[in-house]
């Protein structure tokens, strides 16, 4: 069974080794997970993933692999929380839906006689009104339909008429294609880490005390200065129009950023790049920053990230006077050829689902601009920007 649990999770796309696998033998065989099914869980989760994008994928397989194990073990203790059922009945139910549950005998009744068909089955049942199992009209188990029931051991909403979703992945969140999160974003942030030690020394170092304490026989303190992420961030919004319906993953980007970089500036534009960038959206026209200012002000080492769904006419990219808010006397194009050639270090991060690029002229036109250095917001895109900015 350990054999095909770790044959599933390769086969999931998780990236476990035979060392890794060895390991929680060894564990095992300590005795550490105990006799509980959870406790396993964990103990495996431990040893056996190494990011915590991965954990999604983890428990999916764990599910598949031991749930059956967990239920029929554990049959006559399972319990399920009759207050959950209760109030979400009063929360969501119809009167009509109300009364079919009473027809049954109420939820009292419901939750009971679940306890006896767990003690009772014996094992796994398809279809059918009666047994737990899978795609019959019992009020138990999983893709099946019953006005009155409790899911067990289904993925995901059928109908939409489960009284409680039973099983619930704890970090179904943590899946490279999900929307972003700024929980999410920091972990991604964070291959973009490079410390170093700036500022006034006002940190105890140990290493050092205790070396020169041996040295000179006395206490000799010292002291040294913090360790901070010493990367240097520009970032640059696209802002209105069709960006609104992107806020909330640029507001979560901008969040995360600014708590993991130190050394950081953002500037707005619209739609593409040009003469000019503002940092208040509200005094956009009257307090501006020259983008030569820009590119004269924050030297060559700073990494560069657009954040933008270049969705656009091509030619508010490739010709003067192509702005829908401004005669610009030079294309955008050129402009962020520019900033390209200051910064080597540059990505562009695009909300718009990476499916759809091929759709639209102008995305295609600002990816070959950025050569090629496109990524979409999503968790796996995110990676894989901040691994281009650190090459």
């Amino acid at each position: 069974m350990f054999v095909n649990f770790f044959q599933e999770l390769k086969s999931a796309g998780v990236p476990v080794t035979l060392r890794e696998y060895l390991t929680l033998m060894q564990a095992m065989q300590a005795d550490l997970a105990g006799r509980r099914v959870e406790d396993f869980y964990y103990l495996s989760r431990a040893a056996l993933v190494k990011d915590e994008r991965n954990l999604d994928k983890f428990d999916r397989v764990f599910g598949h692999v031991f749930k059956g194990l967990e239920l029929l073990s554990d049959a006559a203790e399972a319990e399920i929380p009759a207050e959950w059922l209760k109030k979400l009945a009063e929360k969501y139910l119809t009167e009509e839906e109300k009364k079919q549950i009473e027809a049954m005998g109420g939820l009292e009744k419901l939750l009971e006689t679940l306890k006896k068909r767990l003690a009772e089955q014996k094992g796994r049942h398809q279809g059918g009104s009666k047994w737990i199992g899978t795609a019959g009209t019992s009020p138990y188990g999983a893709y099946g339909y019953n006005p009155e029931g409790v899911r067990i051991g289904q993925d995901a909403n059928r109908n939409f008429r489960a009284v409680k979703v039973w099983d619930k992945r704890e970090f179904k969140d943590l899946d490279d294609e999900v929307e972003l999160g700024t929980r999410n974003i920091k972990i991604a942030l964070r291959r973009l880490r490079k410390f170093a030690r700036t500022g006034a020394p006002d940190e105890l170092d140990l290493d050092g005390t205790i070396k020169g304490t041996a040295h000179k026989g006395f206490l000799d303190i010292q002291m040294r200065p913090e360790r901070h992420n010493a990367v240097k961030v520009l970032l640059f919004f696209d802002i209105g129009g069709s960006m609104d319906w992107h806020i909330k993953a640029t507001e979560e980007l901008f969040s995360a950023a600014r708590t993991e970089f130190k050394h950081m500036e953002h500037f707005y534009f619209h739609n593409c790049l040009y003469e000019k960038v503002w940092k208040e959206n509200r005094r956009r026209f009257q307090a501006h920053t020259g983008t030569w200012d820009v590119l004269h002000t924050y030297p060559h080492d700073y990494k560069v990230v657009f954040v933008g769904d270049a969705s656009m006419s091509p030619y508010e990219i490739s010709a003067p006077g192509g702005s829908v808010e401004h005669f610009n006397d030079e294309p955008g194009a050129a402009w962020l050829e520019r900033v390209t050639r200051t910064y080597p270090a540059a990505v562009w991060l695009n909300p718009v689902p990476e499916s759809e690029w091929n759709f639209t002229h102008s995305i295609q036109m600002v990816r070959q601009l950025m050569g090629g250095r496109m990524y979409p917001l999503t968790l796996d895109g995110l990676d894989r920007a901040m691994r281009e900015l650190v090459r």
